[in-house]
């Protein structure tokens, strides 16, 4: 049974994706199961050693950057030597339960669960986006409901807010149909972006289709530019702000679309949920002093131990605490 770093086991395939393969695996070291994931031999064979190892650890870093409960957490990133190469790796919380994908393939769920689901997502994004992180691939795919809620996968396409694709005239990242429609026309990677896919989980969630009917990538494409989407289906019971909210998501003007904080409050309230969402850090909105306090400065050159003197007892002096009721001191 393969291990990488001497620490991880391999026990058995479990994903694969376009680019690579995941794994489950057990850390050998903390005695726990994990989810281990390494680029598919055909890719790294494409992008060559160092490119597919900077984009395993680009995926890493991006992800490991968040702490939340709707983010699958990062525990680890290495390479481990082939016969041919160092095959990079990612070690992640191993989630245990079926994709989104997995579940709507089986039919529609009350909505209810729907909405519920999707405000997670939300608060997933409030947390990359907070972070200056872009998901750039939000579908059922690469969500897993689990007993505890939904967690998103795969920061393997993530980019920092702004970014330009690194290969402007290749392929747009991201699975067509729930690209956002600026993205096709070479605009780059923004929260806004990541909104646009949410509406269209959030529709593909509540009807069970995608908003446009295409039968090919070019099609679908303009269809974004210039149909509106099909009307979704009758819900009883279905809150009005939900269904304007799915509209603003996937309004083309990113301008008119919410932030992720906003559709993650409202889809939780519309189904009485909590989520987690993002809190300002008190400490970044206060004005940062010229020079460390003289407190601090001090602290932190102090001496971590102290050496007792070569001829001192082993045994430390006892201390004496003040004794009120008979006026003198007693040994501690």
């Amino acid at each position: 049974m393969r291990t990488l770093g001497g620490r991880y086991r391999l026990e058995r395939r479990i994903g694969v994706g376009g680019m690579s393969e995941v794994w489950r695996g057990h850390d050998r070291v903390l005695d726990r199961p994990v989810a281990v994931k390494i680029m598919a031999p055909a890719v790294a064979g494409t992008l060559g050693e160092a490119c597919g190892v900077d984009l395993i650890r680009a995926e890493a870093r991006s992800a490991a950057r968040l702490a939340h409960p709707n983010v699958a957490s990062v525990h680890d990133f290495g390479t481990s030597p082939a016969p041919d190469r160092e095959v990079p790796y990612i070690v992640m919380e191993l989630v245990e339960g079926r994709t989104l994908s997995e579940h709507l393939g089986g039919g529609l769920f009350d909505w209810h669960i729907a909405v519920r689901v999707c405000a997670e997502v939300a608060a997933a994004l409030a947390a990359a986006h907070a972070k200056h992180v872009v998901h750039r691939d939000i579908k059922p795919a690469n969500i897993m409901l689990t007993p505890a809620g939904a967690k998103v996968l795969d920061f393997g396409i993530a980019a920092t807010v702004g970014s330009y694709d690194s290969d402007p005239d290749g392929p747009v990242m991201g699975t067509p149909a729930y690209v956002a429609p600026e993205r096709f026309s070479g605009l780059p990677a923004t929260p806004a972006s990541d909104m646009y896919s949410l509406g269209v989980l959030l529709y593909h969630c509540l009807s069970g289709r995608l908003p446009w009917s295409a039968s090919s990538h070019t099609e679908l494409v303009d269809a974004q530019h210039h149909r509106d989407p099909e009307p979704l289906p009758h819900i009883e019971g279905l809150a009005p702000e939900v269904l304007d909210l799915c509209s603003r998501c996937l309004h083309r003007d990113p301008a008119e679309r919410p932030t992720a904080l906003l559709a993650a409050l409202l889809l939780a309230e519309a189904v009485d949920a909590r989520v987690h969402i993002p809190m300002m850090d008190p400490a970044a909105a206060m004005p940062r002093p010229s020079a460390p306090p003289p407190w601090d400065t001090n602290a932190a050159e102090a001496p971590t131990d102290v050496a007792l003197p070569a001829n001192a007892d082993a045994t430390p002096p006892a201390r004496r605490y003040p004794d009120e009721r008979q006026g003198r001191h007693r040994a501690a």
